[in-house]
């Protein structure tokens, strides 16, 4: 699924850019789209191979989720390795409750991330929340992702 995503949204920036597929990229795209046409397919998302994960959980939903965790550990991991997981997820609470208030209400419209949040906490930060899932997380939520 996530190979799916990732071609999809390499053809939505190839087309933004008025720039040819790669043959391979082209290939899956014509698939793709035939297999739903000829009518192998229920949907859209079953051609492209995107399914809903148990419980639910639509698929880009679970995307966005990924990539906030993801965010999340690198935070824990660059910036606050010396902390216990408890200690961790308390201070990215924090920090994400901050966040929230204050820069995230100026950040949120811009397409990239602000240059002065690079290699810093922000950067993590920054990426969790324009990740698309749900922000700031509890401390139950947290200790499970950084654990």
């Amino acid at each position: 699924m996530l190979a799916s995503i990732d071609n999809m949204k390499t053809v939505a920036q190839l087309c933004r850019t008025r720039e040819p597929l790669p043959a391979p990229l082209a290939a899956w795209l014509a698939t793709s789209l035939q297999s739903y046409l000829d009518r192998r397919c229920e949907s859209l998302n079953d051609a492209f191979g995107l399914r809903n994960a148990r419980g639910g959980v639509p698929w880009r939903m679970e995307a966005s989720i990924r990539k906030r965790d993801a965010a999340l550990r690198r935070l824990a991991d660059d910036h606050l390795a010396g902390l216990s997981v408890t200690a961790r997820a308390e201070r990215i609470r924090q920090l994400s409750l901050r966040y929230a208030a204050s820069g995230w209400r100026f950040d949120r419209e811009q397409e990239t991330m602000p240059a002065s949040y690079q290699g810093q906490i922000h950067e993590g930060l920054w990426q969790a929340f324009k990740s698309g899932a749900t922000m700031p997380l509890g401390l139950r939520q947290l200790r499970t992702i950084l654990g």
